[in-house]
């Protein structure tokens, strides 16, 4: 054996201290050239949503038909992004026919019915034939988007601006 080997194993014998810095020093080694048993995750940036205009034939591109579609919804004349509640306002659920669409006369009258919606090329609906009643059921369900929803844009007939 050469002068080294033996002064090393005579230090481990003569102190118990040592055998743990080596147990320690071979266990920071194997430690740097494995790697972790676990990936981190990526952290990832949330999706953005650009506030825009939409005319009622943009605003059908958003209905929900599959899951990785966003639905929004038009009320007064306001966009709202419903998508959290896709088992209300999907294609299966019971409000998935207003998706993609101005929602507020349906809304107004409490009625389901496709009939009721204004089809998406025509003008928007001034909804101005509405009575009290109606006019506060529209109110209170705007009033439920916009404390529930994002508000990602207006229901315009022409945009004022390119998109």
């Amino acid at each position: 054996m050469t002068i080294l080997t033996e002064s090393l194993l005579t230090q481990l014998q003569e102190n118990p201290l040592n055998w743990f810095l080596s147990g320690f020093l071979i266990y920071v080694v194997y430690s740097y050239f494995t790697p972790p048993p676990y990936q981190l995750p990526v952290a990832k940036h949330p999706e953005t949503t650009i506030f825009r205009e939409y005319t009622p034939k943009q605003l059908r591109e958003y209905d929900g038909r599959t899951p990785q579609t966003k639905i929004y919804m038009g009320v007064c004349g306001k966009v709202y992004d419903v998508s959290r509640g896709r088992n209300f306002y999907g294609p299966d659920g019971p409000y998935g026919n207003f998706a993609g669409r101005d929602a507020s006369r349906g809304l107004a009258k409490n009625s389901f019915e496709m009939d009721v919606l204004t089809p998406i090329d025509q003008p928007l609906d001034t909804l101005e034939d509405l009575d009290s009643e109606e006019l506060n059921s529209l109110k209170e369900w705007h009033t439920h988007f916009a404390s529930k929803y994002e508000y990602v844009g207006k229901l315009v007939n022409e945009p004022h601006y390119s998109s």
